[in-house]
């Protein structure tokens, strides 16, 4: 059997990510490890689904042995790919055997992804009912000819009409996806769009620029001239539009990409990435972090059902962070926060080069923070890389 040699602090929180890989479709913007029923050879999606569930509840089983059972599990997760497609039940199903083999904290945050086009206010009372807390809703735009080009299904009013359903079926927290910077969209699309979130009286967005990922048929397009790449100084723009508009109507930013009506709204899973906390990721090609220990499963559903059917754990490649790697990401992760990265995270030089931003405006020291101002936000990769330009991976 698989082992994994990490370090467990029983007394400390633990979060659950759980992977459902499948979708009715393939959006053509889309790189992650997702499959459609044809793609998995098969006509429907109950005996894929049925063999995901198997292999789901061996691995966790497994990891409840490696991790012990007295460690609390704070928040869950259920990306994709479409978690909704397995239907109210399905989830229901699928938080019943991670309660089979964790406790869950009295107060955990337990999350699902849905599309709103597999939703109805049946299945959020279903999931309600099963104790889900959270609903993100990918919405992505309001204007047709934008969902046209990123090869969204659903139709523009259906995520407002979603999110409403979610609240008045007990969901305490709901958040709407935004993506900008798609080829076509103009300020008026955007502004739409945004109209559309806050009539939908959600307490969480997150908004995120278009990349065009290699491999996509968005990339395709791309590269044969059919769509323009997005332009930077568009999607700044948009950028500012969004936060200004959120912003105004009581949503603050916490994270560079996301915005809650308050403290309690924020994603507390993200958080605990954000913060570098431990979390087991659970399904095909699910990627775990635990005491500073990195691995990540096989990412087709059939290999990760063959490696559990055998009761290995169906790790496909794993990683020891050097302190040097740690310091990076708790670097990269933290100036991203509203809270800002703590100064005394930094070395003498790497002060030295914080001064010299703050100098330029894109940080400002807050106590012991350094926290990036409104115009930072939009180059917070770039200061990033000042800060640690010094730095490589064996220093």
């Amino acid at each position: 059997m698989n082992t994994l040699n990490v370090t467990s602090n029983t007394a400390a929180p633990l979060g659950l990510y759980l992977h459902v890989p499948f979708c009715a479709t393939r959006c053509g913007y889309c790189d992650f490890n997702t499959y459609t029923a044809g793609e998995l050879g098969a006509d429907g999606e109950s005996g894929p689904q049925q063999q995901w569930f198997t292999a789901v509840a061996t691995e966790l089983r497994l990891a409840a042995e490696q991790l012990g059972t007295a460690r609390p599990v704070s928040t869950i997760f259920v990306g994709g790919g479409t978690p909704s497609l397995l239907g109210g039940a399905g989830l229901a199903r699928l938080l019943g055997l991670a309660r089979d083999h964790f406790t869950l904290a009295p107060d955990a945050e337990i999350t699902t992804e849905s599309n709103p086009e597999s939703t109805s206010r049946e299945f959020f009372d279903s999931i309600a009912a099963a104790g889900y807390t959270r609903v993100s809703l990918g919405m992505q735009s309001a204007a047709p000819h934008v969902l046209a080009t990123l090869d969204r299904t659903h139709t523009p009013g259906r995520p407002v009409a979603a999110a409403r359903e979610a609240r008045a079926a007990g969901i305490g927290h709901v958040n709407l996806d935004l993506i900008y910077g798609t080829p076509g969209e103009t300020d008026a699309d955007l502004s739409r769009s945004l109209d559309a979130v806050l009539d939908a009286g959600v307490d969480h967005v997150s908004a995120y620029a278009l990349i065009v990922e290699d491999g996509t048929a968005l990339a395709r397009k791309v590269r044969r001239g059919e769509l323009p790449a997005p332009d930077d100084d568009v999607l700044a723009a948009r950028y500012e539009l969004i936060d200004t508009r959120l912003q105004a109507a009581g949503l603050r930013w916490y994270e560079v990409s996301n915005w809650a009506s308050n403290e309690t709204a924020r994603c507390r899973h993200n958080l605990g990435y954000w913060d570098s906390a431990d979390w087991w990721g659970i399904g095909p090609g699910a990627h775990s972090h635990v005491g500073g220990t990195r691995w990540w499963n096989r990412k087709h559903p059939a290999r990760y059902a063959e490696m559990l059917a055998g009761a290995d754990l169906p790790v496909d490649g794993s990683e020891k962070l050097s302190e040097a790697e740690m310091h990076t990401e708790r670097v990269m992760l933290a100036i991203r926060r509203r809270e800002g990265l703590p100064v005394g995270e930094l070395d003498t030089a790497e002060r030295d080069r914080a001064d010299a931003i703050v100098e330029t405006g894109l940080l400002v020291r807050e106590a012991d923070r350094l926290v990036l101002t409104d115009r930072g936000r939009l180059l917070a990769d770039g200061v990033v890389r000042d800060l640690l330009v010094a730095r490589t991976p064996q220093s």
